[in-house]
């Protein structure tokens, strides 16, 4: 775990000894998948994962996130085209997407007669958070069964469509596409930021409103995807 870390962050953590540990090591080591074996993921192995992912945090136990897998071919194909530029998701042997279900409360409301009051940011907001925990503990499940994983964030460009292709009901919409396999190679572990910077928060005397602490523009430059010139401060 401590070379996995290391490799991962400049500060890494010195790594205690404890007991258990084999769920952080996986986590700590995994990397996205792009490329898998030809091996099919067995369903019953399926089920057990979107079991463990849906046994994950949900806000106020109203559980408004859904996992479907596409496990018609012919599915897996027409998501690949509308996830352009990424021909490697038709490759993965199954995809599962993620969506937020916010129609669930709502016919909660409806069976009991009692008036949606949360009608804005709110509704969309809380049912795209329950996903995104789902897909979370999904991956680290993956990962600690041996296999590899990749979100297909891109599905969101086309919400519509996929929408369509899977018959979401309104108030139901795509949030993540997941490629699931057996990893054909070893993934690599990305760099990320310092951890202590996004992590370390720092409270105001003045308004007592908590800032996060901003990491140094050396490393920002360091971990940023955008050219280290855009960054430089304009000159009159």
């Amino acid at each position: 775990m401590q070379r996995s870390l290391n490799q991962r962050y400049p500060d890494a953590p010195s790594v205690p000894d404890i007991p258990g540990s084999d769920m952080l090591t996986s986590m700590a080591a995994r990397g996205a998948c792009r490329a898998f074996t030809d091996t099919p993921v067995p369903d019953a192995l399926l089920d057990l994962l979107c079991a463990v992912a849906m046994a994950s945090p949900t806000k106020s136990d109203l559980q408004q996130r859904d996992i479907i897998m596409l496990k018609s071919a012919g599915q897996r194909a027409r998501l690949s085209d509308l996830v352009a530029g990424q021909s490697w998701v038709a490759d993965a042997p199954m995809i599962a997407v993620f969506c937020g279900n916010n129609r669930r409360q709502r016919l909660l409301h409806d069976w009991h007669d009692v008036p949606f009051a949360n009608d804005h940011l709110d509704a969309p907001f809380n049912a795209a958070a329950d996903a995104a925990i789902a897909l979370g503990a999904f991956v680290a499940a993956a990962d600690a069964v041996g296999l590899g994983t990749c979100p297909i964030s891109a599905v969101r460009n086309e919400a519509r469509k996929v929408s369509t292709l899977l018959n979401l009901p309104q108030h139901v919409f795509p949030f993540a596409g997941l490629a699931i396999g057996y990893p054909a190679q070893e993934t690599h572990i990305s760099e990320r930021l310092p951890w202590r910077r996004p992590a370390t928060w720092t409270t105001t005397a003045k308004t007592g409103c908590a800032t996060p602490s901003p990491p140094t523009m050396q490393t920002a430059v360091k971990h940023s995807p955008t050219p280290a010139s855009a960054l430089r401060r304009p000159t009159a």
